[in-house]
């Protein structure tokens, strides 16, 4: 992690997958990297605050706190904004529901872990998400 605060994002992602094992990818509008849904924390917002708010505007999902497995935090150079890292909370969640995307996510798409190797891939995706899903 950067010794300067300034050039750390917080967010908060969900692994999100189905009853199938397949994992949720989202790509946002004029960007070309697959990552998880989540975003950043507002001020005054609990990670999981911040989630489930996300996963509301981002997918249309209306997700309970108790829903949501918390799996650390992990750090990863951010993917759409050069000289930032991310502080990511990240947590799982398995639903069996249709997602829609919506605000600024331009694509949802359900991969296998082989089908996620085929996109290009957020760094946090590539180091920690696909390979522990």
């Amino acid at each position: 992690m950067p010794d300067n605060p300034a050039n750390v994002l917080k967010i908060a992602a969900a692994m999100v997958s189905d009853p199938d094992g397949r994992l949720l990818l989202v790509r946002k509008h004029n960007t070309s990297f697959f990552m998880q849904p989540g975003g950043k924390i507002d001020a005054g917002e609990t990670e999981l605050e911040a989630l489930c708010r996300e996963l509301k505007e981002e997918l249309g999902l209306q997700v309970n706190e108790d829903q949501l497995i918390p799996l650390g935090v992990h750090s990863a150079p951010a993917a759409n904004e050069p000289g930032m890292m991310l502080e990511a909370h990240l947590f799982s969640l398995v639903i069996d529901e249709p997602v829609e995307a919506a605000a600024e996510i331009a694509e949802a798409r359900w991969v296998t872990r082989e089908e996620a190797w085929q996109l290009p891939l957020a760094p946090l995706t590539k180091e920690y998400a696909v390979v522990n899903y």
